[in-house]
């Protein structure tokens, strides 16, 4: 039941299998990563209140100065094209003075908020042309569609809040208002100021908090779309490591070309030692330059056939000897020299291959 369901999944394509870290890396490069737009905007709101607090009193001497300038200073001038570039020059400057320090706080938290949902990233994909964008089929797709549905939702929730927030506060100093006209100008400028600046944080924060929770679903939406099929990783994985079926061949010819070049070598050795059916390994030794007598090929079952059909086409002595066979076989690699345990059993090996080709040659 458990393969049919499989075998079904991967029939009918069906995504349920996480994106691999390739394809996240894939998209990642294209820009389509998840992000929520509400954390910035709400940082950002946060950030203008926050250092409207906290410069407000060099944002005052600013604008007092620039006032006091123009009703001072300027009225009386004589208008003329010069001295009125003169005047917006100068005034261009004030402005930029005092909008400056809000202006880099927004900056650095905007680039602060970005950073801390998808990292460092750059990407032009985006800018690019795509007319795929201007099908009217699968715009109206996209207007009826479940994220559009939800992006709705999210905007109703906003407005409700906000409007929460901005009816909870104004009527909590509905009292004050009501007494505003009895109040000196600067008080009600006060009364004003401090109204304005608790409303907007409370605003702030609680799209803050909205927008974490939007964050927390575009990662899982974005992680749904990403998902992919069995048969999506099965390609991924042919297109990255090769075909396993065509990888396997390669390794079958490399396996065959190896057997190959070491049934060559059989006809150089001195000596096969055999189990005798199950191992055979073929020995050679020059002491002219070796220090140890050399495995130059071995094999199990049809290979150690293979080996001696070879060595007695060739007339190389073959020997029987169960224990050392097993042994050469099962600690040394084609190339080798043997292991300095086995020097003495196979030096008797060797005199005794010595001996019978010195008595053959007589």
């Amino acid at each position: 039941m458990l393969r049919y369901r499989l075998d079904l999944q991967l029939f009918s394509g069906e995504k349920s299998e996480k994106a691999t870290p390739k394809k996240k890396q894939d998209s990642r490069k294209k820009g389509q990563i998840a992000k929520s737009q509400d954390v910035s905007g709400a940082l950002i709101l946060l950030s203008v209140f926050l250092s409207l607090s906290a410069f407000g009193g060099y944002i005052k001497t600013r604008l007092v100065f620039l006032y006091s300038d123009v009703f001072y200073h300027r009225l009386s001038m004589d208008v003329t094209t010069e001295n009125v570039m003169t005047m917006f020059r100068s005034y261009g400057v004030q402005i930029l003075l005092v909008l400056a320090p809000i202006f880099l706080v927004v900056v650095v938290v905007a680039a602060i908020a970005s950073y801390a949902q998808v990292g460092f990233i750059m990407s032009g994909e985006s800018l690019k042309m795509k007319f795929s964008k201007l099908n009217p089929i699968e715009g109206f797709k996209n207007i009826f569609s479940m994220r559009s549905v939800v992006e709705f939702l999210k905007s109703i929730l906003k407005l409700t809040v906000i409007g929460y927030l901005v009816f909870s506060t104004v009527w909590g100093a509905r009292g004050y208002i009501s007494s505003l006209s009895q109040v000196t100008v600067e008080a009600a400028f006060n009364f004003t100021a401090e109204l304005t600046m608790s409303l907007g944080i409370k605003i702030a924060v609680a799209l803050f908090v909205l927008g974490v929770i939007d964050y927390i679903y575009q990662k899982y939406d974005h992680a749904k779309k990403m998902r992919m099929s069995k048969q999506d990783v099965k390609d991924e994985y042919k297109k990255m490591e090769g075909d396993p079926l065509i990888k396997g061949k390669i390794r079958e010819r490399q396996r065959r070309m190896a057997l190959q070049r070491m049934m060559q070598d059989v006809p150089k050795a001195d000596v096969i030692i055999t189990n005798p059916t199950h191992f055979a390994v073929a020995l050679k030794y020059d002491g002219s330059q070796m220090d140890a007598p050399q495995v130059v090929a071995k094999g199990q079952d049809y290979v150690a056939l293979r080996i001696r059909e070879i060595a007695k086409e060739h007339g190389v002595i073959t020997m029987e000897n169960k224990p050392l066979a097993r042994a050469l076989f099962q600690r040394s690699e084609i190339g080798d020299v043997i292991p300095a345990d086995l020097f003495q059993a196979v030096a008797e090996v060797l005199a005794y291959v010595y001996r019978m080709k010195g008595k053959s040659k007589s």
